[in-house]
């Protein structure tokens, strides 16, 4: 017996919801059927705004570092050797992959090299606000007998 009243009151229930479900319907589709649509279409540009400039952040220190790199294997390349420009050059170039102006000045105790890198920001949307970044690094040592 507990199960078939158990059974009505699920029956009764049931129906009792049915009528309070098609009395809210029409409101809701009339009310916020498209809301969240509306939300994510206002908010997603600035969502992908904002990842894009942290990937532009990213790239940008990462070519900082990479120049950096360049110009203290440029200067101890040119510290050791007889030639200091060429060495600093085939050295800074040798150590990263990217276009680099490399330019070398001699005194007679040090060598100092200066790498430059113009990053042309090919992130979308923002690379056009920004533009190009000029990425400069310079490192200084002491020339060694070759």
């Amino acid at each position: 017996m507990p199960s078939s009243t158990r059974s009505e009151r699920d029956r009764s229930a049931r129906s009792d919801a049915a009528p309070f479900q098609r009395a809210t319907s029409p409101g809701r589709l009339w009310g916020s059927s498209g809301q969240a649509a509306v939300e994510f279409a206002l908010t997603l540009p600035i969502v992908l705004v904002m990842v894009l400039g942290v990937v532009l952040v990213g790239v940008a220190v990462r070519n900082e570092l990479a120049v950096e790199l360049a110009a203290r294997e440029g200067a101890r390349a040119a510290a050791v050797s007889a030639s200091p420009a060429a060495a600093a050059t085939s050295a800074a170039t040798r150590a990263v992959a990217l276009p680099i102006e490399v330019a070398t000045t001699t005194d007679a105790a040090t060598v100092t090299v200066t790498v430059t890198y113009v990053d042309p920001v090919a992130v979308a949307i923002i690379g056009s606000v920004i533009g190009p970044i000029t990425h400069v690094a310079t490192a200084t040592m002491a020339i060694e007998p070759p």
